[in-house]
């Protein structure tokens, strides 16, 4: 945890998850942060002023919701079956984000999420900044990484390189964000 940490990472069950049974390959460790002054200028770099949208008067920060998925086997790994895996996992993100930022918006906020492939926003058009996933989980969550060649591994506390990150991003008040991401079911461990 940093000192940007509003909820420690947990793991949540997304709503493509079987909620009965919770499985632990499709649950999402979240949490919620706000932005640390090196990390806005990051945002900054890749949003610009996207997020400055008119809505509601309450107080509104900018929030970060870091997300990590356990991986079925370690993604430094090539081949065919890793490909594979990469793609499952960013579809439950995909789903989970859209899901989430939907409901955001509908509230009148701002939200966004970044596809882990490319780096750029998902839903804000006109951004063409690469947005790095690895360096924001060394800056939020005081995860580890090691360059492999000119990639970044990041590396996950208790999974190792077997973790696929990506973020969520939003212009709304702290306590709404937090209420929604602790109203998500959990997941097992």
């Amino acid at each position: 945890m940093t000192l940007s940490t509003l909820l420690p990472p947990k793991l949540v069950a997304p709503p493509s998850c079987n909620t009965s049974t919770k499985e632990q390959v499709n649950a999402l460790e979240c949490s919620v942060h706000t932005l640390p002054k090196p990390f806005l200028r990051e945002f900054h770099h890749v949003f610009r002023n996207h997020y400055l949208i008119d809505g509601a008067e309450e107080q509104k920060e900018l929030l970060a919701i870091p997300t990590n998925q356990r991986a079925r086997q370690d993604l430094v790994a090539v081949g065919d079956h890793i490909e594979e895996e990469k793609d499952r996992l960013l579809n439950v993100f995909i789903v989970f984000a859209s899901d989430l930022c939907e409901k955001i918006r509908a509230m009148g906020y701002w939200a966004d999420f970044i596809d882990p492939c490319s780096g750029l926003p998902m839903m804000t058009l006109g951004c063409n900044k690469v947005y790095s996933e690895v360096d924001s989980m060394e800056c939020l969550l005081n995860y580890k990484s090691y360059n492999a060649g000119f990639c970044k591994i990041l590396t996950h506390p208790k999974w190792g390189s077997s973790v696929y990150p990506a973020t969520i991003f939003c212009h709304a008040p702290s306590d709404l964000i937090l209420k929604l991401i602790n109203e998500l079911p959990a997941a097992m461990d």
